[in-house]
């Protein structure tokens, strides 16, 4: 008998009544539904000061790439700002790399305060594949954000069941091995400014 999968959830969001945080919760739920053992990394409770190559060791660092490193699938989760996704978000994959994202099962969350965050979901997969993650095709979106929930609970199944679904993927391929690279993995040889 195999070991359940870990599946670990960023959010992207620092707000405390984030919608972001919400649906992340919830596809984790799901996917501890499944038999997978799940964490959500809350970025309001890790000191990551603006990523900086020189800086040198940033102890809250260590502890996020420790927790992605653990996970055998990454659920990450934004809010979309200005067309694409969170500055804490960026932030925090700007300290990961390859060794916590290459052949790892990463799932997308968007969330907006008005239309579909496609831009949000579209950068983050080329983030993803630039670190040659495996993106799950189904992804999930929360537009309209601020209708989607009442006293933190989704008011529409559909949409409910969209982002639990991720969560439920995020199990089923923690463990695919992805083969070959992807070639926006072969292009990056990271920041060199």
């Amino acid at each position: 008998m195999s070991t359940p999968p870990t599946v670990v959830g960023l959010c992207g969001s620092l707000r405390d009544r984030s919608y972001t945080r919400l649906g992340l919760e919830r596809a984790l739920a799901s996917a501890n539904e499944r038999g997978a053992k799940t964490h959500l990394i809350d970025l309001r409770e890790y000191d990551l000061p603006m990523f900086d190559p020189d800086s040198g060791t940033v102890p809250d660092a260590d502890r996020l790439c420790d927790r992605l490193l653990s996970a055998d699938s990454i659920l990450l989760g934004s809010p979309m700002y200005h067309g694409s996704y969170s500055a804490p978000l960026k932030n925090a994959l700007d300290y990961t790399g390859f060794d916590e994202f290459e052949e790892t099962t990463v799932g997308l969350l968007g969330v907006s305060g008005g239309k579909f965050p496609i831009t949000t979901l579209e950068h983050l997969r080329s983030v993803c594949r630039s670190l040659n993650a495996w993106v799950l095709p189904h992804q999930a979106a929360i537009p309209n954000a601020s209708s989607q929930f009442e006293d933190g609970s989704f008011v529409d199944e559909s949409m409910e069941n969209r982002v639990a679904v991720l969560g439920e993927r995020a199990v089923e391929y923690a463990r695919i091995e992805p083969d070959p690279a992807s070639f926006e993995s072969t292009q990056n040889v990271g920041a060199d400014d």
